[in-house]
Order: C-alpha cells, then structure tokens, then sequence
C-alpha cells in the first residue's frame, strides 16, 4: 500500500507499507517507510499520510500495525506515540505497535 500527499503538483511526503495476512487468518499492517518533505514537516503532512495508511489497513480487515524507527528520531517517535504506538525499545531502533480501530481516520 501506498499514499503520496499534494499540494497541487508538488508532492509533500509519501509512505509505503504491506497488509501482512497471517496463517492463522489474522492480518496487520507493517510500515515500511513514512517522509515528509523538510519544508513541510510538522505541518499535518506525515499524521494524514500515517492516517490514510492505517484506515486503509483496517478496511482491509488488519488489527495492528508495526514499524521501525531509529531511536535519535525524536520527530517521528513524537509523532507515532502521540497516535496511539508503543514503542518496543531494542538495540539501535525502536519499533511500534498500533492496535487498529474502525475511528482511527477521526
């Protein structure tokens, strides 16, 4: 799955992740990678694209989504815990969990 944000021609950030279903018929979404262009960090751009991402992943029948991110990247982290992620602290990265929920695109 993937999502690019615009703003008429330009392109503001994109991210790009799976819809990982299971064996056991469960499903989750893993986020392979979310950015935003310099000058439109911190604006919204980065929150609608992870939005956009997660609601597509619970349409689609997923219950959680996970994804890495370096541990010096207080920006991201912020911004994934301030949307519900916990982090899973091991070694250099970080990795969040999200339980998914039909009012995630609220």
């Amino acid at each position: 799955m993937a999502f690019v944000a615009f703003d008429g021609d330009e392109i503001l950030g994109w991210c790009w992740g799976y819809h990982l279903v299971r064996p056991d018929t469960s499903s989750m979404l893993y986020l392979h990678r979310l950015e935003v262009t310099p000058e439109r960090r911190r604006r919204g751009t980065g929150r609608a694209l992870l939005r956009a991402f997660m609601s597509a992943g619970v349409r689609a029948g997923a219950t959680r989504m996970f994804m890495t991110t370096g541990e010096a990247n207080a920006a991201a982290r912020a911004l994934y815990e301030s949307m519900g992620g916990g982090p899973a602290t091991q070694g250099p990265t970080v990795n969040y969990w999200f339980p998914l929920q039909p009012d995630v695109a609220a």
